[in-house]
């Protein structure tokens, strides 16, 4: 079982203190970014390997090449020319959003305030990010833009309820999110859509299980996400309108945190495996964007999630 997987019944129970959501935020291997189109460049993932084998890494999409970015840090997200890094860390106090060279060095905060934020998503001109953080006057989630140099901070949902998982549209134009629209026992999570400015949601999806982790397809006509169920997660496709729901994976295991190829012919994603003695380990793999042709990438034996499929600079 994931990290993911486990952060979901936190979700369940009502009135959560702010410090619990942050250490939540802080442990939760949610992601999601905008595909945009282009050259596939190489797979950025955040690994977990016990104490200090962590970090943010880059390996190209055949396997192989292995660089690490950055030992702090989760959620990595590529930039719109394949240059930079999006991701959160702790600054000791709770996660901010950052930016990096893919390389490491240049790194700089873009946010800095005591409500937790995480899930960065590049705008496809660059000059935006899309995040997820606590919001102190409401006690629940809402997404965010903020200028990708820090300043200029817009919300975007305001509501009640928790949203999360923002994947900027390729023309700017509208996020994707999840949204938990109820607690309790009545506790469901859809995929919706809202205009980059704010305004009136577009449910997507409307799924009996927790739907998680858009990512628009390069073209914006697909979102493909996470659907947790009762025994596992599976991927899926859907229009970005709503209807047309295609089912990748199917197996007893968990695959989650899509993300699409800059071409828009493959998905990206982290799916757990079992060792011998039954622990659990998540590794990298792809396949196609109707499903088959499964490829694995990393080889970790450990906790290898959250990928972001990079364009070539």
């Amino acid at each position: 079982m994931s990290i993911r997987t486990l952060y979901l019944p936190a979700l369940i129970v009502a009135g959560v203190l702010l410090a619990c959501a942050a250490a939540l935020l802080a442990l939760s291997e949610k992601k999601a970014q905008a595909a945009f189109p282009g050259k596939n460049g190489r797979i950025a993932y955040e690994f977990y390997g016990g104490g200090t084998d962590r970090g943010i890494y880059t390996i190209n999409p055949g396997g192989g090449g292995k660089t690490k970015v950055r030992m702090e840090g989760t959620q990595p997200a590529y930039s719109p020319n394949g240059k930079r890094i999006a991701y959160a860390e702790d600054d000791g106090h709770d996660q901010e959003i950052y930016t990096i060279k893919v390389g490491g060095g240049g790194r700089t905060q873009v946010t800095n305030n005591n409500a937790g934020d995480s899930y960065p998503s590049y705008s496809p001109d660059g000059k935006r990010i899309a995040f997820t953080e606590w919001d102190l006057d409401g006690h629940d989630l809402e997404i965010y833009t903020i200028k990708a140099g820090g300043g200029d901070k817009f919300k975007v949902t305001n509501n009640d309820e928790h949203d999360e998982d923002p994947s900027y549209s390729p023309n700017g134009k509208r996020i994707a999110y999840s949204g938990s629209k109820a607690f309790g026992d009545d506790y469901d999570a859809e995929i919706y859509t809202i205009k980059a400015g704010g305004g009136s949601e577009t449910k997507v999806t409307n799924n009996n299980t927790w739907d998680f982790a858009p990512d628009y397809s390069p073209d914006g006509k697909k979102i493909v996400y996470q659907a947790n169920r009762r025994h596992d997660s599976e991927l899926y496709t859907i229009n970005a309108g709503g209807g047309g729901k295609v089912q990748l994976t199917n197996n007893n295991t968990d695959d989650q945190e899509p993300s699409y190829s800059p071409d828009g012919k493959k998905i990206a994603y982290s799916g757990d495996n079992r060792l011998s003695d039954g622990d659990v380990y998540s590794e990298i793999y792809t396949i196609n964007v109707g499903g088959g042709n499964k490829s694995q990438v990393t080889d970790t034996k450990h906790i290898a999630s959250n990928p972001s499929w990079g364009s070539r600079p």
